[in-house]
């Protein structure tokens, strides 16, 4: 080898350790920035020596694509672990202190008491105080549902403006990595920034991609809908201001298509919107169902009859916001917001509670207690009885077509109880698995501060033994022109 070549190959030999080291820097330096992927510096080996080609980001495609799909699954998941959880909050804790099950057992008992001892207002006092716990639990139960709706429809208005964001960005770093490609300047910054928004995304709506000529990207929805194809799709979605029982929350519309809603407690949801979707328009809805049932089927029983075979009923002891007696097994939307104990049973209101005993609110006709008798307690005993009687219910409610309303009540609370178990062991799951993709993903792409480390002592070798050759051929030089 001539000493012109030797010293070509010890340049080549600076220049690329000059080009690892200003790579392996900036590994190091990003070693904690969230969604950078180590670059390595790839070489080829030439007659003159190593030569640095370029600079390549250390991805696998099928493990980001693991990765955002566990992200999705776990984040829907999650979300609608939230909104039970808080469905739950609205009927107290483990023990359901706040239920209506646990205030109709209360009244239930009171009555009992009442019958017993039919000549103690006192204890006609507590049923009807206990009655109306029962109707504010049912009422404040309504109200919270309802709010917890309305979260979910701010939820959803906040996920939509984000992901609407979340695509503009998305077409700026696409464009930058297309025009970046086409012109062989590095891109890997902008890759970086396009996974980045990719994993962002995948946790409001689950996503697929598809990668095109010059590194150009399409996204999709995990259902095939487009997000965002050259440009980004226009994401829609109309807040509703407030909700009661009767109100209907807008859909959310990509590129024109409605959004479905996740469904099951193991959630097919994918991404936050649809799990608050399913929270607005499957849960909470459904346990409203269940409460309007609970109330109208407390209306019926304590509505005043002519007789003991129940004809011509009128409202009695619970009252709403109509005038009639609902009818049997037929849902009423809302009538667990408006139920109420009638005022002519409330003392302080002016009433009086022996019409429990006596009948009679609707007139001499549903008057019982004919004589007046203080230990009459036949009217009192029947209503106690209906605790034991199966009664109708609109099995849109999902509970069933016929119950005790004690145990329908029960069976209300059971129903969310396996809603949220079963939400809660999938959200452990969930996470579980997006966690370990993420990492095994980031142990992948990610980097490593000791395998950087000791790259930049393999450098330091390098560059020793490079500056010791131009040493030595500088030498010979010398020694060369000596002795000319």
């Amino acid at each position: 080898m001539s000493l012109s070549s030797t010293l070509n190959t010890a340049k080549n030999a600076l220049s690329n350790t000059s080009m690892q080291s200003q790579v392996l820097s900036k590994n190091i330096a990003n070693s904690q920035t969230e969604g950078y992927v180590r670059r390595d510096a790839s070489t080829v080996t030439s007659s003159t020596g190593a030569t640095i080609l370029s600079t390549s980001r250390s991805t696998d495609s099928v493990m980001q694509k693991q990765m955002l799909s566990a992200q999705s699954q776990a984040e829907g998941q999650d979300t609608l672990n939230t909104g039970l959880t808080n469905l739950k909050a609205l009927l107290g804790g483990n023990d359901y202190e706040l239920a209506p099950s646990t205030y109709l057992t209360k009244l239930r008992d009171s009555l009992q008491s009442y019958a017993t001892k039919p000549g103690e207002l006192s204890l006609g006092q507590t049923a009807v105080s206990n009655a109306q716990d029962l109707a504010n639990s049912l009422n404040t139960t309504s109200e919270g549902v309802q709010a917890v709706r309305a979260q979910a429809d701010a939820n959803i208005k906040t996920d939509v403006a984000k992901l609407n964001d979340l695509l503009s960005q998305f077409k700026t770093v696409n464009d930058a990595v297309v025009q970046a490609t086409v012109t062989g300047a590095n891109a890997n910054d902008a890759l970086d920034q396009r996974d980045k928004l990719l994993s962002d995304i995948s946790k409001i709506v689950g996503i697929s991609t598809t990668t095109r000529d010059n590194n150009d990207m399409a996204v999709y929805t995990s259902d095939g809908t487009v997000l965002f194809e050259t440009q980004p799709r226009s994401v829609t979605f109309t807040a509703t201001s407030g909700y009661g029982a009767t109100s209907t929350g807008n859909p959310v519309y990509i590129d024109g298509v409605p959004l479905k809603a996740g469904s099951g407690g193991n959630t097919s949801a994918q991404g936050s919107l649809q799990a608050n979707l399913q929270i607005r328009d499957v849960v909470a809805p459904k346990m409203q169902d269940q409460l309007d049932e609970t109330a109208r089927s407390l209306i019926s029983m304590f509505s005043e009859t002519t007789d003991s075979s129940g004809s011509d009923p009128a409202p009695g002891l619970f009252v709403w916001s109509d005038t009639v007696t609902p009818d049997d097994g037929v849902l009423q939307p809302g009538i667990a917001e408006t139920i109420s104990v009638n005022t002519a049973y409330v003392t302080s209101e002016g009433g009086t509670p022996t019409l429990l005993r006596d009948g009679g609110y609707n007139g001499s006709s549903y008057k019982w207690n004919t004589n007046d008798d203080s230990g009459y307690s036949t009217l009192l005993q029947s209503y106690v009885d209906k605790f034991d009687d199966k009664m109708n219910y609109d099995s849109a409610a999902d509970l069933g077509d016929s119950s005790t309303v004690l145990d329908y009540a029960s069976a209300s609370n059971g129903w969310l109880e396996a809603y949220r178990s079963t939400s809660d062991s999938a959200n452990e799951n969930k996470a579980a698995l997006s966690q370990r993709a993420t990492e095994a993903y980031q142990n992948k792409t990610g980097v490593n501060l000791d395998e950087e480390l000791s790259r930049l002592l393999d450098i330091e070798q390098s560059y020793k033994a490079s500056t010791k050759l131009i040493t030595a051929v500088d030498d010979m030089l010398k020694s060369l022109m000596d002795a000319v």
